[in-house]
C-alpha cells in the first residue's frame, strides 16, 4: 500500500466512540474490519469490533496475553501480521480467524506513554497482503491515540 492511498494519521475526535474510531482506522488502511481490544489483567477485552462474524466475535470477547494475534502482540508488545489467514501455519492466528474470511491480517499492542500495554488494535483485509514495516508503525501510533486518556 503506498502512502497515496493510505492516511499517514487517524485523529480521532475526543467525542467519537471506539466503534467509530476503529471505521476510521480501517478505512485509513484500507482494510474491511477490525479488533480493539483494552488489557484487563491478564486478558484483552473487546471494546470495538467491525465486520467481524458474530460466531468470531463471542470468541474474541475475551483473549488471553499470549493467544491468538491479538494475544501474541499484547504478548510480545509488538505487531503480528499474517499475510494469509486462511493459509496461515505458522501457530499464529487461531483456527477460529479464518471464518473471518480475511486473509492480510495485522495486530499491534497499545502501548501507553508510561511504556505499559493499554489493549491491541487489529485490521484485516480479504486479500493477501504483506504489512509494511511503517503500517506497523503507524497502527501501534493510531492505538496509543485512542487510549491516551487511559495514562
Amino acid at each position: 500500500m503506498s502512502d497515496e492511498h493510505t492516511s499517514t494519521a487517524v485523529e480521532p475526535g475526543s467525542d467519537e466512540g471506539p466503534t467509530e474510531a476503529l471505521h476510521e482506522t480501517i478505512a485509513a488502511f484500507d482494510c474491511t474490519s477490525g479488533t480493539l481490544h483494552r488489557w484487563d489483567g491478564d486478558e484483552l477485552v473487546l471494546v470495538a469490533s467491525v465486520d467481524i462474524p458474530e460466531s468470531v466475535r463471542t470468541r474474541i470477547e475475551r483473549i488471553p496475553i499470549g493467544k491468538g494475534m491479538a494475544g501474541l502482540a499484547a504478548e510480545r508488545m509488538e505487531p503480528v501480521d499474517v499475510c494469509n489467514l486462511q493459509t496461515d501455519d505458522s501457530g499464529v492466528a487461531e483456527d477460529g480467524a479464518r471464518a473471518t474470511g480475511m486473509e492480510g491480517s495485522l495486530a499491534a499492542p497499545v502501548i501507553g506513554v508510561d511504556e505499559t500495554l493499554k489493549g491491541t488494535i487489529g485490521v484485516a483485509k480479504p486479500e493477501r497482503y504483506e504489512f509494511t514495516t511503517e503500517e506497523r508503525e503507524r497502527l501501534m501510533a493510531v492505538g496509543r491515540r485512542m487510549f491516551a486518556n487511559d495514562d
